[in-house]
């Protein structure tokens, strides 16, 4: 079995703080527009836990309509992500950037206008597409510009974003829906105004040297290079080669590793996450938190606290570190659940905000590993895919999860949530890769042909 790759055994790229003013004001407004497309997919997640008990009331909703409704997003990203990530390889990340924005811009005023069930859930189902293909689109392009000592940072903030979107969807919904007792249509379609923010603000972004050169377009891509990235970057640009798109080599077994990696810490990450927090306030309630509304609320903050940690540490002690101990002491918080659910609401209560804390920290790698570990060539499919697959397991645990509730009961469930975390802690160490300070072009590199044992 081939070990992981780490800093010691290649080269890490070394540069200076970036000298030139415009490029420091490109890589800011880049990471902030497509961190503004990730909050934006946690804002319109994070809205349909909230709303769920009246959606449920207004519409009549059985559990398996609760279930699909709260599915729906994600199984659209399963759609999404690969078919994105596809067409960001083949026509470029450009023109994608702005196309998944206008689909988000569509769909969240379309929520507006909701009338019965179905027809949510087919609006979050294309808003869901357009959320994967952003991932697909959006990581790659910033990882592509990034300079190696600040790639790490940069991705992980994307998954801050992404939880201040869904913390903010939820606060926000919690006073529209307590407050001003306002109508879910209204709560849901409130993702219109950063969605059209940011579809604003991204006219305009340039295309990627990487995926030009890829196409064979090297001038090009050198002058926008010398405008927007750091000299070292610059040079490792001359490793990239032309090379077509080719969905099929994520199985290769120079890449087969990679895949199977960053699909199953992916699934291993998100399925307890979004299955608990897409049903917080009925899981707490049923554990003896008076108000779960609440307590679902103080969640979601601890998990930006979490996901903001990991943004600041990463580029400090390294991916492994934040991607193996955080979980297994989520799976150990959920041990507690599910073997004590019978005690008191407050350790109850301190047990879900350990799993959100740590959870978040090794959930924040998902965003920067698949952007890392892919060339330039299938980058786009790589993400695409991964995302996909871990949305699987998210769907299925969010549509699964009110069904088990109600039929095993709550220590069960926890149960098997945090034999999934434990399971994603043994895939990751075996497979997962060190890539602090490493060029793009290392840490695309085959993982090899190592087994899980």
């Amino acid at each position: 079995m081939n070990t992981p790759v780490t800093p010691a055994q290649r080269p890490q790229v070394h540069s200076s703080a970036p000298q030139d003013p415009q490029k420091k004001k490109f890589l800011v407004k880049l990471s902030g527009v497509i961190a503004g497309g990730m909050f934006i997919d946690g804002f319109i997640l994070g809205g349909i836990g909230l709303v769920m008990p009246a959606l449920t009331a207004d519409l009549s909703l059985s559990a398996t309509m609760q279930g699909l409704i709260g599915a729906s997003a994600l199984i659209g990203i399963f759609f999404g992500g690969p078919i994105g990530g596809y067409l960001a390889d083949k026509v470029g990340r450009k023109p994608m950037f702005i196309v998944d924005l206008a689909i988000f811009l569509v769909g969240s005023a379309a929520q507006f206008f909701v009338a019965d069930a179905w027809q949510l859930f087919v609006i979050r189902l294309v808003m869901g597409m357009a959320i994967g293909a952003d991932y697909a689109i959006g990581w790659p392009l910033l990882v592509e510009f990034s300079p190696a000592r600040l790639r790490g940072k940069l991705m992980a903030f994307q998954e801050v974003a992404w939880y201040v979107g869904y913390l903010l969807s939820y606060a926000v919904g919690y006073y529209m829906s307590t407050s001003i007792h306002a109508d879910w249509r209204i709560i849901l379609g409130m993702s219109t105004v950063p969605s059209l923010i940011v579809f604003l603000l991204r006219l305009g972004s340039p295309e990627s040297p990487r995926w030009l050169i890829s196409k064979g377009r090297r001038e090009e891509a050198f002058a926008i290079a010398h405008q927007c990235m750091e000299e070292a970057d610059i040079k490792d640009l001359e490793h990239e080669k032309p090379e077509k798109p080719n969905f099929a080599k994520l199985f290769s077994p120079q890449y087969r590793n990679s895949t199977i990696f960053v699909c199953m810490y992916w699934v291993c990450n998100v399925t307890p996450y979004f299955a608990i927090a897409t049903f917080a306030p009925i899981v707490l309630e049923s554990l003896g938190v008076e108000d779960g509304l609440a307590g679902a609320l103080v969640l979601n903050g601890v998990v930006v606290a979490g996901s903001l940690a990991a943004m600041f540490l990463i580029e400090k002690v390294g991916r492994r570190k934040l991607s193996i101990p955080p979980m297994w002491i989520a799976a150990a918080a959920l041990v507690v659940i599910g073997l004590f659910s019978h005690m008191s609401p407050m350790i109850i209560l301190i047990s879900f905000i350990v799993f959100s804390f740590f959870n978040a920290v090794s959930t924040a790698l998902t965003g920067v590993y698949p952007g890392e570990v892919f060339p330039t060539e299938i980058r786009g499919a790589g993400v695409g895919f991964a995302t996909a697959i871990s949305r699987i397991g998210a769907a299925a645990g969010t549509f699964i999860l009110p069904l088990s509730v109600a039929g095993l009961g709550v220590g069960t469930t926890m149960l098997i949530a945090a034999s999934i975390c434990v399971l994603g802690a043994v895939i990751s160490q075996y497979l997962a890769p060190e890539t602090k300070g490493l060029s793009l072009s290392d840490t695309s590199a085959p993982l090899g042909q190592a087994a899980l044992l």
